[in-house]
């Protein structure tokens, strides 16, 4: 059966790639609505389900699409991507020695057989930044890797050394909550 990944993120990608599951990727096109109203684990699910949804509807014959969104929490705040390096030092400098949390959202649709099944679900991890200096947010934003970062951040890269502790899924942080994919994909007879 076609696998197809809702998602352009090269993380996602490499996850799934991990995961030993053969893919496409296809990005939706649609714009994330981060305003809707409602929990930010429920805003996590439709999110991704919005994803899957389009790339679903725009393909065809046996397959499964895979949509997920990740979404940093911290303090009753969505933090989503920085539309500038101002923002994402405050964002940065606002987490610093604190702990927040990563919410992503999964969602799978299954076209087999003329049947269709559809599995939603999110992942939280909670993450704690060590102190971070002026100097230290000023280096890591120079690296120019927090850019389209949900939080300003990847927890994969240059970012790692200012991690103090992580209670929960990794990958999840990373953007695709690989132990709930397992069980889905295990589920739907892809992996063993």
């Amino acid at each position: 059966m076609k696998v197809i990944l809702a998602s352009s993120s090269p993380r996602r990608k490499e996850l799934l790639n991990l995961m030993g599951v053969e893919f496409e990727s296809i990005s939706p096109t649609k714009d994330e609505d981060m305003t809707q109203k409602m929990s930010v684990e429920k805003l996590s699910e439709t999110l991704s389900f919005q994803k899957a949804k389009e790339v679903f509807d725009n393909t065809t014959g046996d397959r499964i699409v895979i949509g997920s969104d990740c979404m940093v929490f911290f303090k009753n705040k969505k933090l989503g991507k920085a539309h500038s390096r101002e923002e994402a030092y405050k964002t940065l400098a606002m987490l610093s020695g604190k702990w927040h949390k990563v919410v992503t959202g999964l969602c799978v649709m299954v076209q087999n057989k003329n049947k269709t099944r559809l599995y939603l679900t999110h992942d939280t991890t909670k993450v704690k930044f060590k102190k971070l200096s002026k100097s230290a947010i000023n280096a890591y934003l120079d690296t120019n890797e927090y850019v389209g970062k949900a939080g300003s951040y990847a927890i994969q890269g240059k970012f790692t050394m200012y991690i103090n502790k992580i209670i929960g899924n990794y990958s999840n942080v990373v953007g695709l909550p690989t132990q709930k994919l397992y069980d889905i994909l295990k589920i739907e007879n892809i992996l063993k």
